[in-house]
């Protein structure tokens, strides 16, 4: 064929396909046969191998748009892309327009726009001068990742949108929604049970995990389908529902079900619709997104926190399953309250495996008449919070065990009494750990287990629902655990998991650190190993400071006679001991700092810090030293060696130089290292 026929044949084809990409994925229609339109892709393909000098990056054939990548790239949002608030009831909606109506009275006149709340990956598309640029994930919010080529493979998002008119913005910016199909989820699904993998858990996670795969030959076995939502860029659109006809006629997939509704009422009718129907949709959705129609109150409602306040999502009442209660504990609050938790045989609600479900106090237990033992509906409270729904008397076998409040604190011992005029009970004891939890915040932090992502916040959520009760229970924690949890999606919980478990081995120093002993430090908890010499295991260790006397605690060289018996007194304490055995049964396992002559090479030789370092933090500074068999002191005496000045040292430089104490600068301190 001549070079310039293979052009216009070419272009006409390219036209050709995308013409029935539209007709398909937008319109759900359908002119061609599958396999006359693939014919039509091979031709094409054919004759851009052999000219591809006229390859074009938003030709069909380039939807897989090269090889694998090594990382994706981050990509800033041009604004951010926020989150909704949540609704469950009429109540909860009938606040919300309470509220924004306080704010821009007669707003609700206006109307609805209700969208079908898709279980899936939001994404943004980039457009520039009608071509593809960046197709981004979500993200934070702030910052996503550029999975272009990805989203490329993706038939329902047009490579190019037309540019016939000239007063169209040259960038166009649009929002929406990337999901798989239940046929499609499986299909897969049923492939992984075949090659003995794991199957995955729901629709969203695949399509989320589709989406991230670095080859987009993945992405797109995957057959992914995408609803647009938003247009981010001005077209002049007055209303929601304006925005969706643009975005179609523009040639993209919007969803057909989308309805205005002119109030509440109109708007519950329409959520109860698909709450009963969404069993016919070939994709999973877990509610509906509810926006003010007109746009500039919507914009002039603005934002509270990460939410609109003009838009909410309606979610749908949660699924349910049924589980026997296994046993009845209680869980100490941040304020000593008692809080009874169901812990559940196992089950699966919703795609996550639920084995914890609080019962808020007695009042509860007697409404639902729950016992150990019985067989019982659980079900996510906004899709996340495990809770009961109901008991199923029928099946008890007379085995099952009624609860009774405990009469001491289960965690510390001490007397338990109700609170006058209430239902709660709460702990007497003050310092009791479960209320004290500066203990495990200290656990986690940089300078002892340093468990990266695990902060108080955190913490306090999973004692607040009797998942650990204290440090050592971390351990035992499963992603599933966390996924029972507000603001915990699957990538976040697995990597919280991952960040826990990476942290079992210690230095036996940092170990000792990580206690929290009142008055023990890091120089103590050195002063200390040196001790144990040989103890290493949690279990020798344990058996070693209970049985060290408090007088050679005080006669230890720099340990006063405070910080003794604030280590004798941890070490008598049940409670502590029963801690350290739960750590050793966890797997805690102490490392063995290797005697070598380069780490001796300091021995003997004691180090004051002061001022700014500019090679390295002063936390890095005193390891390297202790690395080398040196020490470090916080105070300058006679006994010093050297002191380290920095940038803008302070007063210990001056004692340094009274009592003739050798002061090196940062550059001589390098070179001794």
């Amino acid at each position: 064929m001549e070079r310039v026929k293979a052009k216009q044949r070419i272009e006409n084809l390219r036209k050709t396909i995308n013409y029935h990409r539209y007709l398909y994925h937008v319109l759900d229609k359908q002119e061609m046969s599958d396999a006359a339109l693939d014919s039509l892709k091979k031709e094409l393909c054919d004759l851009e191998i052999e000219y591809p000098e006229f390859i074009t990056s938003d030709s069909p054939t380039q939807r897989v748009g090269g090889g694998p990548l090594k990382e994706f790239k981050k990509f800033k949002h041009p604004e951010p892309m926020i989150s909704f608030n949540d609704a469950f009831n009429k109540k909860d909606m009938a606040d919300w327009e309470d509220r924004f109506e306080r704010l821009s009275a007669g707003s609700k006149r206006h109307g609805y726009y209700c969208e079908l709340k898709i279980d899936g990956l939001a994404i943004e598309l980039t457009y520039r001068n009608g071509l593809l640029a960046v197709g981004s994930t979500r993200g934070d919010g702030i910052t996503g990742e550029d999975v272009t080529q990805n989203l490329k493979t993706v038939e329902a998002i047009p490579l190019k949108i037309p540019t016939t008119n000239d007063q169209r913005p040259t960038t166009l910016i649009v929002r929406g929604e990337v999901f798989i199909t239940k046929k499609g989820f499986e299909l897969i699904n049923r492939e992984q049970k075949k090659k003995g993998l794991k199957e995955y858990a729901n629709p969203r996670n695949l399509a989320a995990g589709s989406i991230r795969q670095l080859d987009p030959a993945i992405t797109r076995s995957r057959k992914l389908d995408s609803y647009a939502y938003a247009l981010k860029t001005d077209f002049g659109q007055i209303t929601h529902e304006e925005e969706h006809q643009i975005l179609k006629d523009l040639g993209f997939k919007t969803n057909p079900h989308n309805k205005f509704c002119k109030d509440l009422k109109m708007v519950q009718e329409f959520r109860d619709y698909w709450e009963k129907h969404r069993g016919s949709l070939n994709y999973e959705i877990d509610g509906i997104v509810v926006a003010v129609n007109d746009n500039k109150i919507f914009n002039k409602l603005g934002v509270v926190g990460k939410a609109p306040r003009g838009a909410i999502a309606y979610k749908f009442a949660p699924k349910e399953a049924q589980t026997i209660v296994e046993d009845i504990i209680v869980q100490v609050g941040r304020t000593g309250v008692l809080t009874p938790v169901a812990v559940l045989k196992p089950v699966n609600v919703g795609g996550v495996t639920v084995s914890r479900a609080t019962l808020h106090n007695l009042d509860e237990i007697k409404r639902l008449g729950v016992r150990q033992g019985d067989t019982v509906i659980v079900g996510r409270a906004g899709d996340v919070i495990p809770d009961i729904r109901q008991v199923i008397k029928e099946l008890r076998t007379g085995k099952e065990k009624e609860f009774h409040m405990p009469k001491k604190c289960p965690v510390c011992g001490s007397l338990v009494e109700q609170i006058a005029g209430q239902v709660a009970f709460k702990c007497v004891n003050k310092n009791c750990p479960a209320i004290k939890r500066e203990a495990v915040y200290h656990f986690v932090s940089r300078k002892a287990f340093n468990i990266d992502g695990v902060g108080p916040k955190i913490i306090d959520q999973l004692m607040d629902v009797g998942l650990i009760r204290d440090a050592a229970d971390l351990f035992n924690l499963k992603k599933d655990d966390l996924l029972n949890l507000e603001r915990f999606a699957e990538k976040s919980a697995q990597n919280t998991i991952d960040a826990i478990q990476s942290k079992k081995k210690i230095s036996l120093d940092k170990f000792i650190y990580s206690l929290g002993i009142d008055h023990v430090g890091e120089e103590t908890s050195i002063l200390l190993v040196k001790q144990v010499k040989s103890k290493l295991k949690i279990s020798e260790l344990i058996y070693f400071f209970k049985n060290f006397r408090l007088e050679e605690l005080q006669n230890i060289p720099d340990i006063g006679p405070v910080v003794a018996k604030s280590v004798y007194d941890w070490f008598q304490k049940a409670y502590n001991v029963k801690l350290l055995e739960k750590f050793d049964k966890a797997g805690i396992e102490i490392q063995v700092e290797k005697i070598t002559k380069e780490s001796t090479r300091l021995k003997g030789k004691t180090f004051v810090l002061t001022g700014s370092l500019e090679s390295m933090t002063r936390e890095r500074a005193k390891e390297r030293v202790r690395e080398l068999g040196g020490n470090i002191s916080s105070s300058v005496s006679k006994e010093t060696d050297y002191m380290v000045a920095g940038s803008e040292p302070g007063s210990k430089y001056d004692k340094a130089k009274k009592l003739g104490i050798k002061v090196i600068s940062e550059k001589e301190f390098l070179a001794m290292l």
